[in-house]
């Protein structure tokens, strides 16, 4: 989650413009409910959010008398204030406001004596900016909705009422928007998921574990045939592997360290033996080509699988099918040398815009994890790696909504 110095703009007048209209959002909530407490606001992708600790449950209801109250402090052209305040003056600011958020911020994330902060009027937040000049400059936007979120993404910490918006920089590209959005949900699986009788969700069974029914098998099992058969024509040694391992493979392969707040709690059984459902195929992919010696002869060798994976997803997050706690991964290890690497990621590369074009896929948007293991050898992940990053970016199609990314990961992964 985005936090004091984690969410500026950079200098993007959209995000800049968004960002801004986060602030304003706030200040609108502040003068219509004065005792709220407020947390973060970044700018996100087509929008912003900021989150509120209201004190009481409000919904949607109450979002257009906020949304009124935004356009007149718009209207009213109160400028962005940036100042540098020494940390303990900036301390008793927030404190004389009963905003017990911002000084958990500062005490965790402001080094140093100075705080930078900015005024809107009456409203005063912790940030760094970039800002428009004036609420004026902030002519088209619109609330969306209202969602719970954990503070500092914690289910441990309190629970905060956080308000979606966008904005734009003109009337007519926020209706454009909108209307993207009207015809967005009209396809929403989740929606066609429940009129096709694809699949269902049962709190008898638990959130985040979809139930396919008989026409949704079909498609999935359509698309796995497909996707099984395409790999095998294609040089892949398909496995099956099971659901669950010891929790000291996981603990060698490191997952068990970095990964413990996504998996499920180990079963123990009498004998001490500690038994984990798996959250990713990696490991047993790798004991399968560890179950001989291989020789340079046997590389390159692809291990694949649409092996069913666990991960404990907190619940506020589980949203239908884009985020649950069971699901199948269409997944491949490929072991080579460094000589064959740059063809592997090229052919690993091809095979999934292949798939794509196949099911109509055109736009992309891809991040690395951080973490992500590379190659032994520096020469291997700084030219090879860098090699196949721009040589992946020159075939991804276009035009395309988000612009299509690709990242250089902390590793050649």
């Amino acid at each position: 989650m985005p936090e004091y110095g984690e969410h500026e703009s950079a200098g993007d007048p959209l995000q800049t413009l968004r960002h801004s209209a986060a602030h304003l959002l706030a200040a609108a909530v502040t003068e219509l409910y004065p005792g709220a407490a407020y947390g973060i606001g970044p700018a996100v992708q087509d929008g912003f959010y900021y989150d509120f600790d209201f004190g009481k449950p409000i919904s949607e209801s109450d979002l257009p008398a906020i949304e009124s109250r935004m356009r007149r402090l718009a209207q009213a052209d109160i400028p962005f204030v940036h100042e540098v305040l020494p940390r303990a003056t900036a301390i008793e600011e927030f404190r004389k406001r009963g905003q017990d958020y911002k000084l958990e911020l500062i005490a965790d994330k402001v080094e140093g004596d100075e705080v930078s902060v900015y005024r809107t009027g009456e409203f005063l937040d912790l940030c760094r900016g970039p800002h428009v000049r004036s609420t004026k400059d902030i002519k088209a936007f619109k609330l969306l909705r209202v969602a719970g979120a954990y503070w500092r993404g914690d289910e441990k910490k309190p629970q905060l009422t956080r308000i979606y918006g966008t904005a734009w920089p003109t009337q007519r590209e926020l209706d454009d928007y909108l209307k993207f959005l009207e015809e967005a949900e009209l396809r929403d699986h989740k929606k066609l998921g429940k009129d096709l009788k694809l699949f269902t969700v049962d709190d008898r069974v638990g959130p985040g574990l979809p139930l396919w029914l008989p026409d949704g098998a079909t498609v999935r099992r359509e698309l796995e045939r497909f996707i099984v058969d395409e790999e095998l024509a294609r040089g892949y040694l398909h496995v099956r592997t099971p659901d669950v391992a010891r929790l000291d493979l996981y603990r060698q392969s490191g997952h068990a360290q970095l990964y413990s707040e996504f998996m499920y709690p180990p079963m123990t059984f009498e004998d001490g033996e500690e038994l984990e459902l798996r959250p990713v195929n990696c490991p047993h992919h790798i004991v399968i080509y560890q179950t001989e010696l291989r020789s340079y002869r046997d590389l390159p060798m692809r291990i694949a699988e649409i092996g069913n994976n666990w991960r404990y997803e907190r619940s506020g997050t589980l949203a239908g099918l884009n985020r649950v706690r069971a699901f199948a991964l269409n997944d491949a290890h490929i072991f080579c040398t460094p000589g064959q690497l740059m063809d592997e990621v090229k052919g690993a590369i091809e095979l999934a815009l292949y798939f794509s074009k196949v099911l109509g896929i055109d736009e992309f948007w891809s991040g690395g994890p951080r973490g992500c293991a590379g190659v032994d050898g520096a020469d291997v992940r700084t030219g090879v790696g860098r090699g196949c990053v721009l040589w992946a970016e020159d075939r991804l199609p276009g035009p395309r909504r988000p612009p299509a990314r690709v990242h250089e990961l902390d590793g050649a992964g």
